[in-house]
């Protein structure tokens, strides 16, 4: 997709997030999107654009980390419950309870008995959520396997990027076709009328990410809403208040005077 038309409805889409999100904040509805996919198939990247200019105290994003000793005996979905919204929030889940049916099934992190019983309960607790009026949309992002190889190494050579990649991902490569049928079984059991998968080619992440934000906003039946409008007042006068002297407060180091002087001298 090309950068310049990208930019251009990227921006749009945003602009209609921001909509959307004053929505939510007026009727109290409650909003899960869940993000899942490939390892490297931009699941991080599109949800940075997707929260961009939203407010932070109404849209979360959950990416929780490795499940501690006592979280491993709880009920597998009781670590997730504590971060649903409440009335007029957003949360978008960088993976989700999701990691049984992947990760945790295809590299043994899990047993036999505990996938079976997660794809037997995944749809009972998804309907659940949504009987009680969440609205809950489930995204997977596909990538090629030559793709997926390709931004793997493009994060190894990237030192601002390597923490992305974990041992376990570049394992993925070797457990291709693993994870290929471990999505189709969970798509098999868990893909409901009450909450569908709905895939994302990210093979061209520009055109991945405006699919998804475009589609997220189609299945949000929201409207525009009625902002009050703010009223800046002028400033008052002085009343006499007089600043403490500049050499007496500790200011950080002026380092962009340096940078800049720098700059002169080599230029």
């Amino acid at each position: 997709m090309p950068k310049k038309l990208y930019e251009t409805e990227l921006a749009a889409l945003q602009a209609r997030l921001v909509d959307m999100q004053a929505w939510v904040q007026s009727s109290g509805a409650r909003i899960v999107v869940i993000f899942e996919g490939r390892d490297a198939a931009g699941k991080g990247s599109t949800i940075k654009r997707v929260s961009e200019y939203l407010n932070p105290r109404v849209t979360r994003i959950v990416a929780l980390p490795t499940p501690t000793e006592r979280e491993k005996t709880q009920w597998y979905f009781q670590r997730y419950i504590p971060h649903l919204p409440a009335a007029g929030e957003i949360v978008l889940m960088d993976r989700s309870w999701y990691n049984r049916a992947g990760v945790e099934h295809v590299m043994g992190y899990c047993s036999n008995a505990e996938y079976h019983r997660f794809l037997h309960q995944a749809p009972i607790f998804e309907r659940m959520l949504v009987e009680d009026g969440i609205l809950l949309l489930k995204y997977w992002f596909s990538v090629s396997d030559v793709e997926q190889e390709k931004r793997f190494r493009s994060r190894n050579d990237d030192p601002m990027r390597r923490w992305k990649l974990s041992p376990n991902d570049v394992l993925s490569i070797t457990k291709w076709e693993d994870y290929s049928r471990a999505k189709d079984t969970m798509f098999v059991h868990t893909d409901i009328p009450e909450a569908r998968w709905f895939e994302v080619d990210n093979e061209d992440k520009r055109r991945g990410r405006v699919n998804m934000m475009a589609h997220l906003l189609s299945q949000v039946p929201y409207h525009q809403v009625e902002r009050p409008a703010i009223a800046i007042p002028e400033r008052p006068a002085s009343g006499g208040y007089e600043r403490p002297p500049r050499e007496q407060q500790n200011y950080v180091p002026d380092y962009a005077a340096e940078l800049i002087a720098h700059a002169h001298r080599k230029g």
